[in-house]
């Protein structure tokens, strides 16, 4: 398998009124498909929290005040060759400016 055909993960924390719509671009972009299977995804609930500091321009809360919002964090497979453009599609969906996201590498199942 080269590199470019393998699989990562993409993880986005959202919060919980911009989920479905994160999840849609991931889908559009080509994520979460696996095997006859397309648009799929895990979704974990929490809380997310921060502060928002001086020329910070926050979607939800105040400058120098903590905020706690309730997130998802939305999981998804995807091509290494697309992953950019799918990690770009979720934070273009996406309502805060900076986006919390991690990429990881998977190992295929015969490779263990």
């Amino acid at each position: 398998m080269s590199d470019r055909d393998e699989l990562v993960v993409i993880v986005v924390f959202a919060p919980v009124e911009a989920a479905d719509a994160v999840r849609d671009a991931a889908a559009s972009a080509g994520a979460g498909a696996i095997g006859d299977y397309r648009a799929c995804s895990f979704t974990a609930h929490g809380l997310g929290r921060f502060m928002p500091e001086d020329g910070a321009d926050p979607a939800i809360g105040s400058v120098g005040t903590f905020e706690t919002v309730e997130e998802q964090r939305i999981e998804v497979v995807c091509p290494r060759r697309s992953a950019r453009a799918a990690l770009e599609a979720m934070i273009a969906a996406h309502p805060y400016e900076e986006v919390a996201h991690h990429v990881y590498a998977t190992i295929p199942r015969d490779a263990l």
